[in-house]
């Protein structure tokens, strides 16, 4: 959970990755955002062909949104503020907020019209859904103070209508206090150390925490809602970083059966450190049962209206008006993924929309400004990151071989030298020449086009062998 005392304050997220930048940075790939992933081990890479690139897909710029915080029909910040300012016994000003006054329920008729608005501009990204929200009552059983077709009907519209659009991922399981996994109820003690937001993973294993990440999943698994990802609240898995990596890729295979799980538990707002995702924990890449695990990084401050509805940043801070400044224009500019970042609770504010507002603004500019972008899901930007860094290349002459993990959309190479004539796919038996097109931006899964003295090719990649022919 995040906060802010005044508009200067890091928000949590923030202040907990700053605090281990030191720490991380020397660690493998280099980067403060990978540094920090890199905690956890990258595990097999396979190596890689000189002269041959895997690009961003279809040489776009990956862009997303994720959002934190949100649930089900309960307000997830009135609930949660008395028991965050219960731990301090009152004693930290920013959880002594007047609670009351804000409703207790997030309409599924803004749901429905955020989701709407999201459709037709074409974002994408990750959506949390806090299976117990802050102990109210569970998704897949009731909630207390609706009904359980209003519940039913809450769930049927983001199992139908959000999740083509959106990852779902469990942000732990109440968000607030830890649930004893033997009893299904909080810990009697009210600390920091049973508190999912604060100390909780300090010290535990990766089985242990990937007993309660499997608990989390199965409530969304039982209430009939998909998720192949983890949200952490706050400093969950901070202090246990490649417990909390493993613990990901137990949990979501042990569930859901997840090919490629991801997690996101870190905001990077500013600074050059990278924002790529990191592929962690890989192995078993040529065998017929891969593993790995994301880690999918945001690079933004929640500037919509924050998690208690306090001190909006404003559309500026993610780009200007005149599209030259901003935090999401540095991360486009370098060309990686720039995931956004806001909390449910502030896009909603209280009824008065503030946040959601402030988001309609920053994508009216993103489009106005750049025509590069590839709205993304998280489980997406995984995946591709996945098959970048797990495909093995091999070049013979003028033909790449590709050994594939993983298959992946909208797979991207870039071969330094010109090709005259149309590469061919071969997958098997099957040979398939690509479609030429004029520029970069205008590929598609099964076309190529000429950048300069380089060839630029897109397909879909198949899981398994296959490989692309270059022809003088």
């Amino acid at each position: 959970m995040k906060h802010r005392l005044n508009t200067r304050e890091l928000t949590r997220r923030d202040f907990l990755a700053r605090s281990l930048k030191t720490a991380a940075g020397a660690a493998v790939l280099g980067g403060a955002g990978a540094g920090l992933a890199q905690v956890a081990p990258s595990g097999e890479r396979p190596p890689r062909a000189e002269g041959v690139t895997v690009i961003n897909p279809r040489s776009r710029v990956p862009v997303g949104l994720i959002i934190d915080d949100s649930t089900c029909l309960v307000n997830l910040n009135r609930f949660a503020m008395p028991q965050f300012n219960e731990v301090y016994l009152g004693a930290k000003e920013v959880y002594r907020r007047n609670w009351r006054e804000w409703p207790v329920e997030i309409p599924d008729r803004f749901l429905r019209a955020f989701n709407d608005w999201a459709v037709g501009a074409g974002v994408r990204g990750k959506f949390s859904i806090v299976p117990f929200p802050a102990c109210v009552g569970r998704l897949d059983r009731e909630l207390p103070g609706w009904t359980r077709g209003e519940l039913a009907a809450s769930l049927k519209l983001v199992r139908e209508e959000m999740a083509p659009h959106w990852d779902l991922t469990p942000e732990m399981v109440t968000h607030t206090r830890v649930i004893d996994l033997k009893t299904g109820h909080p810990y009697p003690e009210i600390t920091p150390k049973f508190m999912e937001n604060w100390e909780w993973t300090t010290g535990k294993s990766a089985d242990e925490i990937g007993a309660y990440l499997a608990y989390a999943l199965q409530i969304l698994k039982d209430a009939g809602l998909p998720a192949d990802g983890i949200t952490t609240p706050g400093g969950f898995g901070k202090k246990a970083r490649p417990q909390m990596a493993q613990a990901t890729l137990q949990a979501c295979r042990s569930v859901f059966g997840t090919e490629i799980p991801h997690y996101f538990t870190d905001l990077f707002s500013e600074g050059n450190q990278s924002v790529a995702p990191v592929v962690q924990n890989a192995s078993g890449l040529d065998g017929p049962d891969p593993r790995c695990v994301v880690y999918v990084p945001g690079c933004t401050g929640d500037w919509t209206a924050g998690w208690d509805c306090t001190n909006p940043g404003g559309a500026d801070k993610f780009i200007t008006a005149d599209g030259k400044g901003g935090r999401m224009v540095e991360v486009i500019q370098r060309g990686e993924p720039a995931l956004m970042f806001g909390h449910w609770t502030g896009i909603y504010f209280n009824g008065y929309e503030i946040g959601f507002k402030i988001l309609q603004e920053v994508v009216k500019r993103l489009h106005a400004t750049f025509d590069n972008l590839l709205w993304m899901k998280n489980s997406e930007v995984a995946r591709y990151w996945a098959a970048k860094e797990l495909t093995r290349l091999e070049r013979a002459g003028n033909t790449v071989k590709l050994h594939a993990p993983y298959a992946c959309p909208d797979f991207t190479l870039r071969l330094a030298a010109r090709s005259p004539k149309p590469p061919v796919l071969r997958t098997g038996a099957d040979a398939k020449p690509l479609t030429e097109v004029t520029a970069p931006l205008k590929l598609t899964p099964g076309t190529w086009c000429r950048d300069g003295d380089a060839t630029l090719a897109c397909f879909a990649l198949a899981k398994g062998a296959s490989q692309l022919e270059f022809q003088n």
